[in-house]
């Protein structure tokens, strides 16, 4: 199918695409497309007008610092993936950013428009919540950032008003002392997952664990982050504590059935997941620290 009929513009500066913005109520922005763009062409959704941000140049940087990364609306997946700063920074980012779709969506895709997309079967609306990540909006009346727990409202529901724009999204950096890991399942690799969790494992100087911290994909209207520390009360990683915690994600999550899973099976699912990322993340935050 082809979308309905649409005016289109391309301006040249952010400060011009806030200005279009404010002007047509009607309009979308487009970045990456790749959600957008299908939704149009089967007419699930249709706009007066497609605001076009790729020439914004302001908007495709990536910077990464100590302190964590910092990266623009038109920055790719696929560019994020490839940049070694970024995974030595923040390694979530590229473990979850592999399993999102395949490599032609991948280097069109935007992350931000991820993020903002809002869809808990996304990887990295996950993962934006996960890390405490900040995204910055900006609008004909200001800027303003705002955290995971005030973006997500809905399912595929930000806070964004209706004349703001997503610019940049900053990723807190890895702590010392922590590892992540990320796994899902899908039919297919690439498909969007019937289940997926990430995972954040930080350890005291001993090496007992301090703190364990899971976000999951597929099985909530929004993206959920759950503290397991408390199923490693002892500070050392067993199979009990590996049981328990999936079993505690599931005391704060209700997995839903749809075409692709029951809601049995989806529960299923996030004991493996929660069990394999976390036994990762911890082999990794135990790698980290030895190399420290």
């Amino acid at each position: 199918m082809k979308p309905a009929a649409f005016g289109f513009q391309r301006p040249g500066s952010l400060d011009q695409a806030l200005t279009a913005y404010a002007a047509a109520p009607d309009a979308k922005i487009l970045a990456g497309g790749q959600s957008l763009i299908p939704l149009l062409s089967m007419r699930l959704a249709s706009v007066a007008e497609l605001i076009d941000i790729n020439g914004i140049s302001e908007l495709s940087t990536i910077t990464v610092t100590e302190s964590g990364v910092r990266f623009g609306a038109t920055v790719r997946h696929g560019e994020l993936l490839a940049d070694p700063d970024v995974a030595a920074v923040q390694p979530m980012i590229p473990e979850a950013l592999r399993w999102v779709a395949h490599p032609t969506i991948r280097n069109r895709g935007t992350t931000v428009g991820s993020i903002v997309h809002a869809d808990a079967s996304g990887e990295m609306p996950v993962v934006f919540a996960l890390l405490d990540g900040r995204l910055t909006v900006r609008s004909v009346r200001g800027t303003r950032e705002i955290s995971a727990p005030d973006l997500f409202l809905g399912a595929l529901e930000t806070s964004l008003a209706a004349d703001e724009i997503a610019t940049e999204v900053f990723l807190p950096a890895l702590p010392a002392r922590h590892g992540v890991a990320f796994d899902e399942i899908a039919r297919r690799h690439g498909d969007y997952a019937l289940a997926g969790v990430g995972a954040v494992v930080g350890l005291d100087p001993d090496g007992s664990i301090a703190s364990v911290r899971a976000g999951f994909v597929a099985v909530s209207e929004v993206p959920a982050v759950v503290d397991l520390t408390e199923a490693f009360a002892g500070g050392q990683l067993t199979d009990s504590g590996l049981l328990a915690a999936g079993e505690l994600a599931l005391d704060q999550l209700e997995p839903e059935a749809d075409i692709h899973a029951t809601a049995h099976y989806r529960a299923q699912l996030v004991r493996v997941l929660t069990r394999r990322a976390v036994q990762a993340a911890h082999g990794d935050a135990v790698a980290r620290s030895n190399r420290a």
